[in-house]
């Protein structure tokens, strides 16, 4: 069975819910990294007050006997503390930049709350479920997949061009480690006080703020994802993950959008024979660069995979912008919701499991298996395989 997941749940619901189907059996389930995800989701500077209403806490409900996957859906679940979404009033002043008017105009309602609540980034939590678990069973594996903050608000964490993914390609756990010290996320904190005021400007003046998010991935062998149709292209399956989530509106893949403006001598990574082999690519071929974020034509090439998604600013602002009032049809301002100012650390977390997610369903195709010790037997034969090229 190919790895899928769902999710289930509002923002001011009873619960948030993600199942995940095509887990192998036999992995003890980190629900620790689960957690720790969770709680890092609810951190970040510029975060609003839901936070404090909020500890988020993951319970097992299916999947799981004595911490080892069954193979069977893996259900787990965050009970609100701010269920009300009966109670809640109704919304008729819709946000700009929210699926509050395209949402109640679709279901002909004229109650943007019927919309908002599972628009709501609320329902992220349910997908930093989903790939956390995925990053314990991607560690199996070896593979680690990290993300931090480059920019918030224009401003730049680091002036060090490709600092924070050198520093996750040398020692990932140590990049997490530095990161974590961080209420903003990033790697080079050297401007963390900067940042901070710029969002702190932004909270005087009503006004939010969005940023940049990298997310690298580790030790990944080739091999992963096709060409062989759309759906099948690990690219377009990350691009979409990343695009699904709430208020990210572009994605890059290596050089991204500066590729484009180069030559194709300027883009395309040189292939060199490698006298030091790594673990999940043993093959004797390397690149003297990754342009190409470790992906060409769908596939992943043994080369670090890089990403970068771009998040506009949250959509409700204190200082709400001109809209119209969809109970009379007249000219009105902006509801206003619990938010926040910036959310582009938290949303970070969210990025990092999105990836995570897409990586292991694509690690799962390539290796099959019922359990994780038939998968593991699976992937050392295909490593087995690469190393008989020759080199």
């Amino acid at each position: 069975m190919a790895l899928t997941y769902t999710t289930a749940g509002e923002s001011h619901g009873r619960a948030v819910i993600a199942t995940l189907f095509g887990l192998p059996a036999g992995h003890r389930l980190d629900l620790e990294r689960i957690q720790a995800q969770l709680a890092r989701r609810q951190r970040g500077y510029g975060r609003g007050g839901r936070m404090k209403i909020e500890k988020d806490v993951a319970e097992v409900l299916s999947g799981v006997r004595r911490g080892m996957t069954l193979g069977s859906p893996l259900t787990l679940c965050l009970f609100n503390q701010d269920a009300r979404i009966d109670r809640a009033s109704s919304v008729t002043n819709v946000r700009p930049g929210h699926a509050d008017l395209a949402g109640a105009l679709k279901i002909s309602s004229r109650d943007a709350r019927d919309v908002l609540e599972r628009a709501s980034a609320r329902e992220t939590a349910a997908r930093v479920m989903a790939g956390a678990a995925c990053q314990g069973l991607l560690a199996e594996f070896g593979v680690a997949v990290t993300a931090h903050v480059l920019s918030v608000g224009g401003v730049d964490a680091s002036s060090a061009f490709g600092a924070g993914y050198r520093a996750i390609v040398h020692d990932a756990a140590a990049a997490v480690a530095l990161r974590d010290r961080s209420e903003l996320f990033t790697l080079d904190q050297a401007r963390d006080t900067e940042i901070k005021a710029r969002i702190d400007q932004a909270k005087t003046a009503g006004d939010t703020l969005g940023g940049v998010i990298e997310v690298v991935a580790t030790n990944l062998p080739p091999g992963l994802g096709s060409p062989n149709s759309l759906e099948s292209r690990l690219d377009a399956r990350l691009g979409a993950a990343l695009l699904g989530i709430q208020a990210m509106k572009a994605v890059e893949l290596g050089l991204g959008c500066e590729a484009a403006r180069r030559p194709g001598s300027d883009v395309h990574d040189p292939v060199v024979k490698r006298t030091r082999p790594q673990s999940n690519n043993p093959t004797p071929y390397g690149r003297t660069s990754n342009n190409a974020g470790g992906i060409e034509g769908g596939i992943t090439n043994g080369e670090p995979l890089v990403l970068r998604a771009h998040m506009k600013p949250i959509s409700t602002l204190m200082k709400p912008l001109p809209t119209v009032d969809l109970a009379t049809g007249e000219a009105a301002t902006a509801n206003l919701e619990r938010s926040d100012i910036c959310a582009v650390p938290a949303a970070a977390i969210v990025v990092e499991c999105a990836v995570a997610f897409e990586l292991c369903r694509a690690l799962l195709e390539k290796t099959g298996g019922d359990s994780l010790e038939e998968a593991r037997r699976n992937f050392n034969a295909y490593l087995a395989s690469l190393r008989a090229y020759p080199g």
